[in-house]
């Protein structure tokens, strides 16, 4: 068994026969890392004639030596070698002079429902190979220590199609889906010179949820290091389409009413067709109100049309994810997440992707987890992360270091 330095290409190539791996593993990845200003290394641990771990380590100075951290990894094709693999990455560490070693791994702790209820035992032997190592657990958390979930809500793909995708969805999922579509919204790929619109829809999000949103250049980057792997998307929506869609709609309704009406005053007294037609009412009245918002929003933006959500996706052999979003609250009513969640699973359908991760949610189960009753429309199942491992390689080194900074109040 041994731990070894990769090429970037002979990275690539090892990780196209790996089951399982996060998008943070990838070459992609440790390319935009590099443009962020870290040392990138690509590591292979090597075991009975083949690659057995992948891990891209990234690291930055700190002072007293390096921060080397591996982010939602590493990658296995036998959870029997990460224990040795460990071992060699700690001795690694130290042998660059690394102060702290942070790994996040991305195997799965516990696999629980869409409601959180277990669906299997924790695994705690993925912790044991840690601790037994010498590093240290943050421990098992809920919400979003240090801004990063350990908590992810996923969906399975195979099996499904274009056709049945939607069908796959909740028993709210579907219906709010379908509500989606009537409205006309349009999904566009920015290209690199619009990022600014992706952009200020996530400042605005970020603003109103207090959270700090990336710069400009880092999407940039992003957008440069996963070429056709990421997708920034828009929906749109153009408010004299919409106008014209509900006159139609609402005209069809008409003739529905008209039919009705015109057999009740014929004769007929069926008490079915009696309340079909009230129902018809008041879905006609439903089209008055939204044609009235239409006008407004009609005289408001004018004919152009207008940005309501925006997403990040990325896709890699093994996943597609759901990295980044935002959305204006003024157009809440339009939905245009669900749209936008809608194209990026039926692009995973066309590219072969069996697995979606919509990332993070709180972990917490009491109905306060606006973000978790959203991605329950889709209706996937949660699967937890086991958190952040620590590892010191010089813990005198670093204990003198925290005690000069607290000396000088740093």
């Amino acid at each position: 068994m041994s731990l070894k330095q990769l090429t970037k290409e002979d990275y690539q190539e090892a990780l196209t026969s790996f089951p399982a791996c996060s998008f943070m593993q990838t070459v992609e990845m440790g390319t935009l890392l590099e443009k962020r200003g870290n040392q990138v290394t690509y590591l292979g641990f090597e075991a009975d004639g083949e690659v057995q771990v992948l891990a891209v380590l990234y690291a930055k100075p700190m002072f007293g030596g390096l921060m080397m951290e591996i982010n939602s990894g590493p990658a296995s094709k036998d959870s029997r070698y990460l224990a040795p693999f460990y071992k060699a990455l700690a001795v690694y560490a130290k042998q660059k002079g690394a102060l702290e070693l942070v790994v996040k791994p991305y195997d799965t702790y516990q696999t629980f429902d869409s409601d959180g209820n277990p669906a299997d035992d924790e695994r705690a032997q993925l912790i044991s190979d840690f601790t037994d190592l010498g590093y240290q657990h943050d421990g098992l958390q809920t919400g979003y220590p240090g801004g990063e979930p350990d908590w992810h809500y996923v969906k399975d793909l195979s099996g499904l199609t274009l056709q049945t995708l939607r069908k796959s969805y909740s028993k709210k999922g579907r219906p709010l889906a379908n509500k989606t579509a009537s409205f006309g919204i349009k999904i566009r790929r920015l290209e690199r010179s619009e990022l600014h619109l992706f952009k200020e829809i996530t400042s605005s999000t970020s603003e109103r949820r207090d959270y700090d949103d990336k710069p400009l250049d880092y999407y940039e980057a992003f957008y440069d290091s996963f070429g056709d792997k990421a997708e920034f998307m828009l929906a749109t929506i153009n408010f004299q389409d919409y106008l014209d869609n509900l006159t139609k709609d609402q005209d069809k309704l008409k003739v529905s009413i008209d039919a009705i009406e015109a057999e009740l005053a014929a004769g007929s007294n069926s008490c079915k067709k009696h309340r079909t037609l009230k129902e018809l009412k008041h879905q006609y009245e439903t089209f008055e109100v939204r044609k009235s918002e239409a006008r407004d929003f009609l005289e408001k933006y004018g004919q152009e049309d207008v940005s309501l959500a925006a997403s990040l996706f990325i896709y890699t052999p093994q996943e597609s994810v759901y990295l980044f979003s935002g959305s204006l609250t003024e157009f809440n009513k339009f939905y245009a997440p669900v749209a936008l969640q809608e194209h990026v699973m039926s692009e995973s359908i066309k590219r072969g992707i069996t697995f979606y991760t919509f990332l993070g949610i709180q972990g917490i189960f009491d109905g306060s987890d606006g973000v978790l009753r959203f991605k329950q429309n889709f209706n996937g199942y949660i699967v937890r992360k086991m958190g952040t491992f620590r590892y010191y390689p010089r813990p005198m080194k670093r204990q003198a270091i925290q005690l000069v900074k607290k000396l000088l109040g740093r």
